[in-house]
């Protein structure tokens, strides 16, 4: 009897069985469905998507070597789904190595096979022998779909198939690798747990924390809601990151949910908010996920080697497909992610599903962007069974209406929230200048004039740049700059610097853009805008 194999001998002299290989792919893919329904089509889109590879030629190209590419195998698979009349399954298996098509692309990829019909059929009895299936398993119902929809769960079952495909192939060359893939599960007893000891060590004593407990408390008891969309308005320093987390991990021990996802808009407040949530659960618990931290090109580099401990290989691994119990990331990787075509990108949508997905600083959302966007989370709520909650002091309107095609219920977890925000008003408001234009140097003396820390906040980079030269070309005092253009790390350490300087009541003058504004934790004396 031949051997069918799926990939060349591994350091233990062991090839890797196709039939093996189309099994345990289509396991993991069943095993890891968001929905009951979807499991049928899971199980067939893992075993079919290496159908090409019971070619001759391919089984050749593994034995003997050959030119990478050389013997296409993924459009054989995609032809059996469209067969069988699967064309979700089509796109996802012919797009696991090179990324998900169009359909013009799938068309052109499969009109090859119109004189292939007998060449097919011998390979399908081949396949089914193989894997001991029945030709009537794969008259598979499709889940019915709007078009967006289908998209998505398109995009669902890519991203599974390519998870389930690297894991099982890593698994074979690399279980080294493999065995290090060992995050913690999800554990909302045991997270919540640690959430209430932080609160315990909290003063209770005093307007503001009681004020705190009392919006906590209340988000906590909308915990037991259904899967859905959320806000969370609330004013700076009422505890926004404690109240969110709580009813996050409340809402997911309610409706077994898998993990959360918190979702920010700039490096430097990913950098305060994960170290406030590793301090809480501990650095096991927490993945951060962005431009300058666990970059996947590193990932080859042996385990053993001094540079990098076990922990920090764990997280690097768990960026490639976000299994993890808490990941603190950008919006760009986010919805890089759920819009990209690029299998390394979209590895990680499928754990997306069964989430709660936390969006502070929500307003800053571009808003050219926010109807494709609100468009997508709501067939993520409806496709992949994930819950999101939209915090920000400045709650943008995403609720639809006659004229905007947005979310019909979003659910506050603030009561009367703008009694809190009049409750903790303590900002007081005047004009510079009386609102007439000013100079950058004009300004530059006004903030020098009032002998105390002061913070100065810019639209663009350009004036917050010119603003900083302005003041160090006239004063010896201690100055700052911070913008986007800065590289992570410098502006880090910069934010720490003046995170000191405040701490030991030493007066500064930071120059800044918005970036600022979006959660950084500064308390000025005063604040230009």
């Amino acid at each position: 009897m031949e051997r069918y194999i799926a990939h060349t001998e591994n350091k233990e002299n062991r090839v890797h069985l196709l039939r093996e290989h189309l099994k345990a792919v289509a396991e993991l893919m069943k095993n890891s469905c968001v929905k009951k329904e979807y499991e049928e089509i899971s199980y067939a889109t893992g075993l079919l998507h290496d159908f090409g590879k019971y070619q001759v030629e391919f089984q050749n190209y593994l034995k003997n070597g050959g030119k990478r590419g050389s013997v296409p195998h993924a459009s054989w698979g995609a032809e059996i789904a469209r067969l069988f009349k699967m064309y979700e399954v089509a796109f996802a298996i012919d797009g696991h190595h090179k990324g998900l098509p169009d359909f013009s692309d799938l068309k052109d990829d499969l009109c090859e096979f119109e004189e292939e019909s007998n060449r097919i059929s011998q390979l399908l009895r081949i396949f089914l022998k193989e894997t001991n299936t029945s030709e009537n398993y794969f008259n598979i119902c499709t889940p019915k779909f709007d078009d967006t929809q289908r998209d998505l769960f398109i995009r669902y079952i890519f991203s599974s198939l390519t998870d389930a495909d690297w894991l099982d192939t890593e698994k074979h060359f690399n279980p080294e690798v493999s065995e290090n893939r060992r995050a913690p599960k999800f554990n909302a007893e045991l997270l919540i747990k640690k959430v209430e000891f932080e609160i315990s060590r909290k003063s209770k004593e005093g307007f503001i924390n009681e004020l705190r407990n009392n919006v906590r408390e209340y988000a906590i008891s909308k915990a037991n809601g259904s899967i859905g969309f959320y806000s969370m308005t609330l004013p700076t320093g009422m505890g926004k990151t404690l109240s969110s987390i709580s009813w996050a991990l409340h809402h997911a021990k309610n409706n077994n949910l898998n993990r959360i996802i918190i979702v920010l808009p700039f490096i430097s407040i990913i950098d305060q908010t994960a170290k406030e949530l590793k301090r809480i659960f501990g650095d096991e618990w927490v993945l951060e996920h962005h431009s300058s931290f666990c970059e996947n090109e590193d990932l080859d580099r042996d385990i053993s080697n001094e540079n990098i401990n076990e922990e920090i290989y764990r997280k690097r691994l768990a960026t490639e497909n976000w299994d993890y119990p808490i990941i603190v990331t950008t919006s760009v990787q986010f919805f890089e992610s759920l819009f990209s075509n690029r299998p390394s990108r979209c590895r990680k949508v499928h754990n997306i599903a069964n989430s709660v997905v936390i969006f502070d600083e929500v307003q800053t959302l571009p808003k050219e962007l926010v109807i494709p966007t609100l468009s997508m989370l709501k067939d993520v709520n409806s496709i992949m069974r994930s819950s999101f909650l939209f915090c920000t002091a400045t709650q943008p309107a995403f609720e639809k209406t006659d004229d905007f095609e947005g979310i019909e219920n979003i659910i506050p977890l603030v009561k009367k929230p703008e009694e809190i925000f009049n409750l903790t008003r303590r900002v007081n408001y005047y004009a510079v200048n009386e609102y007439a234009p000013i100079t950058i140097p004009q300004l530059a003396r006004i903030v020098i004039k009032k002998k105390s820390s002061a913070l100065c906040i810019f639209n663009t980079k350009k004036q917050a740049l010119l603003f900083f030269k302005e003041l160090k070309s006239i004063t010896s005092e201690r100055i700052y700059h911070l913008s986007t253009g800065m590289y992570p790390a410098h502006r880090k350490r910069v934010i720490e610097s003046i995170r000191e300087c405040l701490k030991n009541n030493e007066r500064i003058i930071v120059s800044s853009t918005q970036l600022i504004e979006a959660g950084v934790d500064f308390d000025f004396p005063y604040v230009f805008r």
